[in-house]
């Protein structure tokens, strides 16, 4: 079994979140979602999520896309990695992650993990910042 693991945010669900589990899904057979914490989404983009976390997880986990959903840890973010050591990570084409960090962390985990940036779907449209400016006018 091949296993992909995404991470998001995944506040205001759309066709671009869509589009990324889409590509994510066709890399393998196995489907890992994990859903950044509310605390994490404070920390990292300086304001709160929309949704809340439990919001969030069972949207995700409705839709179908994925074969499991998880939140995130609040202690270590590479829980996750660590737990299903996933044959491939797929990363959001804005994703900001720390690829050195990330890569060292895979060696050090002892897991083979290609990483892999995915396209973009109509990013000037389908943006949660754009899109959470249209909720909150």
């Amino acid at each position: 079994m091949k296993k992909v693991m995404v991470f998001g945010t995944f506040d205001i669900f759309h066709k671009g979140h869509r589009s990324y589990l889409k590509q994510a899904k066709r890399m393998g057979n196995y489907l890992i979602v994990v859903i950044a914490r509310d605390k994490t989404v404070l920390k990292v983009k300086g304001q709160e999520a929309f949704n809340n976390e439990q919001k969030r997880l069972k949207f995700l986990s409705d839709t179908g896309l994925a074969d499991e959903v998880i939140l995130g840890s609040l202690k270590d973010k590479y829980t996750a990695i660590k737990k299903y050591a996933p044959g491939i990570i797929a990363l959001g084409y804005d994703q900001k992650t720390d690829m050195v960090v990330l890569k060292n962390k895979l060696k050090e985990f002892k897991i083979k993990s290609k990483i892999v940036r995915l396209k973009a779907y109509k990013p000037e449209i389908y943006k949660s910042s754009k899109l959470k400016v249209n909720f909150q006018n």
